[in-house]
């Protein structure tokens, strides 16, 4: 345990950071074991109101996929992924949105208000906040989408008014049909739209490795222009490509800085925020 002094040296530590972020928003993509472990989702859940209550702004993200997997097999049906994308016909897609909003975001609006926080669930159905469309040329995925337009004004309105909005990835197409939407495509699109001064992607790995094998070697700073290297010599590969994507198009959607950081960490998310190290790799404009 810290003693007396070590506490307030955390807190002077603290103190700059709360300073620069006060009022502003951060876009948490919340997934991996962070929502498995029964001790990080406590975690997440009081970083968060910590956020909340030293005078940012955060929003939440999350995914679901293991949840929605065990469903599916419960019912007996039939599942399959294109590059990572699950295929979603009509009734895989009622699956999808009765575990994501009904199952998932209740369980994060509940641990956050359990902690002493003020969070409020959405899907992308509730006043139309996330505007989607199919993916273009990629017809064999069916209802999965991605987000044509952020209804800014309801997460802002909730935000300012002490909320912490938790978003569902269920978007909502001109013929009111749902969409599958991935996750951190969602947190991108949402950051942007929010102007948001930081995105954080929890993951389940240190952060972009220079050498897939050795959890040392981490990548703390990425430019947007090294992005394409990195990825044809193979350093950002396999299912990290779609992470750093959404960093850069959030990144050159407005938002100052986004970090994929290891959500197997305890308080991972303060420690990125708070600390003068910060942990996992951070994605920025050059």
């Amino acid at each position: 345990m810290p003693t007396p002094c070590e506490k307030a040296a955390i807190l002077v530590e603290a103190l700059p950071y709360i300073k620069e972020f006060w009022g502003k928003t951060i876009v948490v993509k919340y997934g991996g074991s962070a929502m498995s472990d029964e001790n990080l989702r406590r975690a997440v859940m009081q970083d968060l109101v910590l956020m909340r209550y030293v005078g940012m702004r955060p929003i939440v993200v999350h995914g679901g996929g293991p949840d929605i997997n065990r469903m599916i097999d419960r019912l007996g049906m039939d599942t399959r992924f294109v590059k990572g994308l699950r295929v979603t016909d009509a009734s895989t897609m009622e699956v999808v949105e009765m575990v994501l909003v009904g199952k998932v975001n209740k369980a994060i609006v509940a641990g956050i208000n359990e902690i002493g926080g003020m969070a409020v669930g959405l899907s992308g159905k509730d006043g139309q906040l996330l505007r989607a469309e199919p993916i273009p040329g990629k017809e064999e995925l069916g209802l999965v989408g991605r987000v044509r337009e952020v209804n800014v004004e309801l997460v802002a309105s909730l935000a300012e008014h002490g909320y912490i909005p938790v978003i569902a990835p269920i978007g909502i197409g001109d013929d009111q049909q749902s969409y599958n939407i991935n996750a951190d495509h969602v947190a991108g699109a949402v950051a942007a739209a929010m102007q948001a001064d930081k995105m954080v992607l929890l993951t389940d790995v240190p952060g972009i490795l220079a050498d897939p094998q050795d959890p040392t070697s981490r990548i703390s700073r990425l430019r947007v222009s090294e992005v394409d290297d990195y990825i044809e010599c193979g350093i950002i590969s396999g299912g990290m490509i779609p992470k750093v994507e959404c960093c850069v198009e959030a990144v050159q959607g407005g938002v100052r800085r986004t970090h994929i950081i290891d959500g197997r960490v305890p308080h991972s998310i303060l420690l990125e925020v708070f600390t003068d190290e910060g942990i996992g790799s951070m994605v920025v404009r050059g």
